[in-house]
């Protein structure tokens, strides 16, 4: 992996992207994070990121509004589907259609207008929902579409997309982001939280959360309630 001087993170606010800003802190020189008001249900997932970039001292930290919540088709983004709080076979009505695609562009624009290296994404192919595009051939896909799609890319330029998390368990995750002092208490989860970012400890967000601190034997901070 070559070194990148400069790089965008998806920091959503959640335990994965605020562990994938810890590692890129130690791998770049300047870090960008980039969050998405994309129409989901709270906006707690927001206030934690912002308070996770503060605390690594990201060179800016911008918060782009792009309302998918107006195609809807999914509990996350759509207030008439119940957000589902016991594992069921297939794909779960959290997936939020197209929106990593969604992200990891965004993500690819501004690394063009910066001149960045790499974009850091926390999907994870192993402790996840059953999410489409949180799988390794989604990534590796995406980074040769950055290459073909834009003027850096054409120019000879190469921008990696990296996903540090995407082979990892949660306990793992949980080990690594312990190892790297993030601060899980400010971060959330939760799909159901409140505005004040506590956890309804029940959906499927917070179960692999809760289970990732119990296999590292990690008290989890979470505030649930």
């Amino acid at each position: 992996m070559n070194q990148a001087a400069s790089a965008i993170v998806l920091l959503s606010g959640g335990l994965d992207s605020a562990t994938v800003l810890a590692i890129a802190s130690g791998e770049v020189a300047h870090c960008y994070a980039l969050s998405i008001n994309y129409g989901q249900r709270h906006a707690a997932e927001l206030n934690a990121a912002r308070a996770i970039a503060k605390r690594f001292e990201v060179r800016e930290h911008r918060i782009v509004n792009v309302d998918i919540g107006q195609i809807g088709g999914s509990a996350l983004t759509d207030d008439d589907i119940e957000v589902p709080t016991t594992p069921a076979p297939g794909i779960p009505v959290t997936y939020v259609p197209a929106r990593n695609t969604l992200f990891l562009s965004l993500a690819l624009g501004w690394a063009e207008v910066l001149g960045a290296q790499a974009i850091y994404i926390g999907v994870n192919a192993l402790d996840y929902s059953g999410y489409p595009d949180c799988r390794p051939e989604f990534i590796a896909e995406f980074e040769q579409l950055a290459a073909l799609a834009t003027k850096a890319g054409v120019e000879g330029g190469k921008l990696q997309i990296r996903a540090p998390l995407i082979d990892l368990s949660k306990q793992a995750i949980v080990e690594k982001g312990s190892a790297l002092d993030v601060p899980f208490s400010e971060t959330v989860s939760c799909y159901r939280a409140t505005d004040e970012g506590r956890a309804c400890g029940a959906c499927d967000a917070c179960r692999l959360r809760r289970n990732g601190f119990m296999a590292a034997g990690i008290e989890d901070p979470t505030r649930y309630g």
